[in-house]
């Protein structure tokens, strides 16, 4: 009985989390002559052809994985350089940095996004510049997916054998092809994860990017000024899109670290 309880709340609380979502998709295939959002009419793709050849839409989808992109490789090859200097760290001085790291985790989307915004003007207007837009986006991307880069490359740090780098040194391999050869196959796996994960973090922001976006447009924002009119079913296209690129990326991140974990559990099985 508790069992069978237990199953009925699962299934009540993934319902009340999935449900709009559910809605959302469905909808989305609805086949209206009138934009309608609650009235059933049949199935059909019409919003999705409608959606790509929306130009709008596809530049505001081009700039958001140029961004996307671009944050996530820079935000990777910066988040493991640092991961790699705090975890050489001594004690005290590792903990303030990891303090200092997360802090923009748990700071206010809106805080980030307002002072980020005030930097770069200045910036602007001290160098010379036209206004804000890609560039600035890709620095603001950059500054909030670095955190998460560098805790995904961390744990990896970790588990690695510290006097794997130093033997393989002692066998007459230099620093660098050793960092390439020894260290980086170890710690792979958490920077994929990183940039996973640093990649889906940029498409989805919206306080952020609104703030330091200037005339570009992404995703997100170009959704928020549809929601200020009459909403068209496209959205409805454009989020079910958007959801299934996330969930695909989450299934990738979430298969690699089940496999991590199975090899890490045979290893320690065959070893005992």
């Amino acid at each position: 009985m508790k069992k069978a309880g237990s199953r009925i709340y699962t299934f009540l609380i993934f319902l009340f989390l999935y449900a709009p979502i559910l809605v959302l998709i469905v909808f989305s295939f609805n086949d209206t002559e009138t934009a309608s959002r609650t009235v059933w009419s049949g199935f059909s793709l019409k919003w999705y052809q409608k959606l790509f050849q929306d130009r709008l839409i596809l530049e505001a989808l081009r700039n958001t994985l140029i961004i996307a992109i671009a944050a996530a490789v820079a935000s990777t090859v910066l988040g493991t350089m640092a991961a790699i200097g705090i975890n050489s760290m001594k004690k005290l001085p590792r903990r303030i940095m990891m303090n200092v790291t997360n802090f923009p985790m748990v700071n206010p989307e809106i805080v980030t996004g307002v002072s980020l915004m005030l930097l770069f003007v200045f910036a602007v207007g001290l160098f010379g510049g036209r206004s804000l837009g890609m560039g600035s986006l890709i620095a603001a991307h950059i500054t909030f997916c670095l955190p998460y880069v560098i805790l995904s490359v961390l744990p990896k740090l970790r588990q690695m054998d510290p006097n794997l780098y130093e033997a393989a040194q002692d066998l007459g391999c230099p620093p660098v092809k050793s960092f390439f050869h020894v260290v980086l196959p170890e710690i792979m796996p958490g920077i994929v994860t990183g940039m996973i994960m640093a990649f889906t973090l940029s498409i989805d922001d919206f306080v952020i990017s609104y703030f330091t976006s200037g005339t570009t447009q992404t995703l997100p924002i170009y959704i928020y000024s549809m929601t200020r009119k009459r909403i068209s079913p496209e959205i409805n296209a454009l989020s079910t899109v958007l959801f299934a690129v996330v969930m695909v990326l989450l299934i990738v991140v979430n298969t690699r670290q089940a496999r991590e974990k199975r090899t890490v559990d045979q290893g320690e099985e065959e070893a005992a």
